[in-house]
């Protein structure tokens, strides 16, 4: 791995946007491990399927507690009776490694981190109606009609926040999506503070 700092990147989105599935294409398509998804940590049950380490950091409501009094994270939510949070540690790592790394987090996650890292590159996700969200939410097929309404007055109102990012992707159709994703972390790769930083030597060479 290239010994240059990677990138940090915020994605949001309402649920039903498509973001986890834009997410994990492009990491499909770079596999190399130049990028990943933060493990964010939280204090739920892991569900049938999850890995500690893989889909979260598992902690105790004691641990997790104990970790915010310490100022461990970036940021930090309670929802629903269970913290979730994004390591410190985890991120800096990743990034020292020369890994570009997502976060998956929501509006208010997204301005407690730009406090700590104000180069941080966000991406807002929306649907392209309020039908297709409803209908990606009920093609799940979990949720009662309450449930659906309610996520979807959520997802209104995370949605009032899309001009706080730096770009704007409407998933309409997936693989324009994709490709639109695809551009903006490249073009962020070659951001001149970027390529200043991982050529420094060749620079300093070419202008002697």
């Amino acid at each position: 791995m290239a010994n240059h700092t990677g990138n940090l990147f915020i994605i949001a989105a309402p649920s039903g946007a498509g973001k986890s599935s834009l997410i994990g294409a492009l990491l499909n398509k770079y596999n190399d491990g130049s990028m990943q998804v933060s493990v964010s940590c939280t204090t739920r049950a892991p569900r049938p399927g999850e890995h500690d380490g893989v889909h979260y950091h598992f902690l105790s409501v004691e641990g997790f507690e104990e970790r915010i009094e310490k100022g461990e994270f970036y940021e930090w939510a309670k929802v629903f009776d269970n913290y979730y949070g994004t390591s410190k540690k985890v991120i800096e790592e990743g990034l020292a490694a020369g890994i570009d790394i997502f976060l998956d987090i929501d509006w208010q996650g997204a301005q407690q981190v730009r406090e700590h890292h104000p180069d941080t590159c966000s991406i807002f996700i929306m649907p392209p109606c309020l039908a297709t969200l409803e209908q990606r939410l009920r093609r799940r097929g979990q949720d009662s009609d309450e449930v659906i309404s309610k996520r979807m007055a959520k997802a209104q109102a995370e949605m009032s926040h899309y001009h706080e990012f730096d770009y704007l992707l409407v998933n309409d159709n997936f693989d324009d999506s994709l490709a639109q994703l695809e551009h903006i972390v490249l073009a962020q790769r070659n951001a001149i503070a970027v390529q200043q930083e991982r050529h420094k030597a060749v620079i300093n060479e070419l202008l002697g």
